[in-house]
């Protein structure tokens, strides 16, 4: 028959060593559980049994452990941003973009005269309450777009297409981004609307050839009627110069014109009075004067007396150059 085996309880646990060990875990557990960091970008939300107690800024920082404490870090510094209709690659925040369904949903919109657009955009927002962020609303991103898709929609219904897809998209941002933040302020979301911006917004695809069309013939006509404003602009000025070069010609003809006239008439009177007073001495110094400008004009003439007879060996008449007698 077999003898029971003795279990001995070991020399470990009778010194009392585990109990030590235990303490000893039990520390170090406790510090690793009371120490936490807040980033730079971020604030830290302290809840004590499940309480808001505080909230701390960025740097190490302690708790109370085994739970008793815990802490919330939202990165309220960084701005962050949801897409609407399409999403970007690689994205890291789960609510950032919506799954391929109902994005499809999201971007189909209506127009305020019956037409279909398909309308893409983001909205830009940082958190700027956390307190509110995490207890006042149970999913506040969530919320955020189900808030935004609503604001857009009521934004784009009031326009027509064309406004929406080309003229007016900077008044559909800046009316969507006031309504959203009037939004977010009354349901307490503890969120900040920095931007919305529209990206592509088209047309639905079974139209959207027609509607390029459309455009391109519109873009068509602005750019010739740039063109004939620029030969507009550039024709008009020019013949403003022509035409006021040659009145600023005909003024200066005008005014010598003038001037001579007067020049002439002040000469007339200083040679009427000169006249005046001593007649024949006037008139034939003028006589004189007159001759001395139209004799040297004449060439060479011989001047004879009338009754003069024989008299060419006296003269000494040279051949001129055309071979014939000069007298």
């Amino acid at each position: 028959m077999n003898q029971p085996t003795e279990i001995r309880i070991p020399d470990l646990f009778k010194s009392g060593i585990i109990f030590w060990v235990i303490i000893a875990i039990a520390v170090i557990l406790g510090l690793i559980t009371s120490i936490y960091t807040v980033q730079a970008e971020s604030q830290g939300v302290v809840l004590r049994f499940g309480k808001y107690l505080k909230t701390v800024e960025p740097g190490l920082r302690f708790k109370m452990p085994f739970g008793i404490e815990r802490v919330y870090v939202l990165p309220v510094r960084r701005q962050l941003k949801q897409e609407y209709g399409f999403s970007t690659p690689g994205a890291t925040n789960p609510n950032q973009f919506s799954d391929r369904r109902a994005r499809e949903i999201e971007k189909s919109m209506m127009t305020g005269d019956l037409n279909a657009a398909m309308v893409e955009w983001i909205v830009q927002y940082r958190i700027n309450d956390p307190k509110l962020y995490l207890f006042n609303v149970l999913d506040p991103e969530g919320t955020l777009r189900y808030i935004s898709e609503s604001v857009m929609r009521t934004v784009v219904g009031d326009r027509t297409v064309d406004e929406v897809i080309t003229i007016g998209r900077q008044e559909i941002e800046e009316e969507a981004r006031a309504r959203l933040e009037d939004a977010v302020k009354k349901y307490e979301l503890g969120i900040g609307i920095d931007q919305i911006q529209l990206q592509n917004v088209n047309p639905p695809p079974p139209v959207q050839a027609s509607f390029n069309e459309v455009n391109q013939a519109q873009q068509e006509r602005e750019r010739m009627i740039n063109e004939a404003n620029g030969e507009y602009n550039k024709e008009i000025p020019r013949s403003r110069g022509v035409a006021d070069q040659k009145i600023q010609a005909a003024e200066g003809y005008a005014l010598k014109r003038v001037n001579e006239a007067l020049g002439d008439v002040a000469r007339f009177n200083y040679r009427f009075k000169e006249f005046q007073k001593a007649p024949e001495v006037t008139r034939t110094r003028l006589y004189l004067e007159s001759m001395k400008e139209v004799l040297p004009q004449m060439g060479k003439k011989v001047i004879l007396d009338q009754d003069a007879s024989q008299v060419l060996p006296l003269l000494q008449l040279q051949a001129d150059g055309k071979g014939e007698l000069s007298r």
